[in-house]
C-alpha cells in the first residue's frame, strides 16, 4: 500500500492546484447575459447558411461592429476562406452564448474574434470581460479542439479615449493568457496610434468610433501573418 503513496500524493497535488486555479479564475457574465436581442442578426446568418453555406475549415471572424463592417475582408484576404460573422453592439460574452450557431457548425479551422469593447464602454470591469473571453475560449477549445484561436487586442479609438485605462488592462490580462494558452493576440492598439500617443485621427469614420478603410488597412498587415 504503502508504494502508492508517491502516486496518490501527487494526484492530490494535482487536483489541489486545479482547484486553486478554478477558485482563481475571473467571475464571468456569461451566464447572466441575454443574447436573444440578437436574434434577427442570427437568424439571418442562419438562413444565408442554408442556401451558401460556409466551407468547412474555413476561418471565422466573429465579434463587434468593427468585424460586422469589415466589408473587405474576404478581398483583404485573399485565397482564405474567411467568413464574417461580426453582429455590432456584441459584446464577449454574446459570442459565447452564440457559437453553437455561428461558429462551430462550421468546423472552421480558425476563429478570430474582437469583442470586448462594447463590454467595457457599457460599465463592465476588466476582469468581469477578462473571465468571459477565458470562457469564449474554453467553449471553442471544447467543441473545436483543432482550432486555433486569435483574438484583435481590444482598440483605441477617439471616442472611447476617457477608457483607455481600463483597455489596456484587458489587453494585458488577455494577453498574458494567450501567451499561456495557445492562443494567438494580434495587437493592433499601438499601430492606431500617432506619434503623439493618441489615436490616429485619419483612421476613423466621423463617429470617431469605427475605422475607415485606413484603420482595416492597418488590422490587414497585422492579422493576414497570422491567418493559416
Amino acid at each position: 500500500m504503502h508504494r502508492h503513496a508517491p502516486r496518490l500524493l501527487f494526484l492530490l497535488l494535482l487536483i489541489t492546484e486545479a482547484t486553486f486555479a478554478a477558485e482563481q479564475l475571473p467571475p464571468n457574465s456569461v451566464a447572466r447575459q441575454d443574447s436573444k436581442k440578437w436574434e434577427p442578426e442570427i437568424a439571418a446568418f442562419e438562413a444565408s447558411d442554408r442556401t451558401n453555406r460556409p466551407p468547412k475549415n474555413c476561418i471565422v471572424f466573429v465579434g463587434s461592429s468593427s468585424i460586422r463592417f469589415w466589408s473587405s475582408l474576404k478581398k483583404d484576404f485573399p485565397g482564405l476562406p474567411v467568413v464574417n460573422r461580426g453582429f455590432g453592439g456584441s459584446e464577449l460574452a454574446d459570442s459565447v452564448n452564440l457559437a453553437d450557431r455561428i461558429i462551430i457548425p462550421y468546423h472552421p479551422r480558425q476563429v478570430v474574434i474582437y469583442a470586448g469593447a462594447n463590454d467595457l464602454a457599457g460599465g463592465k470591469a476588466p476582469d468581469l470581460v477578462y473571465g468571459d473571453f477565458v470562457a469564449f475560449v474554453a467553449k471553442i477549445s471544447q467543441e473545436l479542439p483543432e482550432a486555433r484561436i486569435a483574438f484583435i487586442a481590444c482598440a483605441p479609438n477617439p471616442k472611447r479615449w476617457g477608457i483607455v485605462d481600463k483597455v489596456k488592462e484587458f489587453n494585458g490580462l488577455v494577453q498574458n493568457y494567450c501567451r499561456g494558452n495557445h492562443v494567438t493576440f494580434i495587437d493592433v492598439f499601438p499601430l492606431m496610434l500617432g506619434p503623439d500617443g493618441l489615436p490616429k485621427p485619419d483612421i476613423f469614420r466621423d463617429d470617431r468610433l469605427h475605422m475607415n478603410a485606413k484603420g482595416y488597412a492597418i488590422w490587414q498587415q497585422a492579422i493576414a501573418p497570422e491567418l493559416r
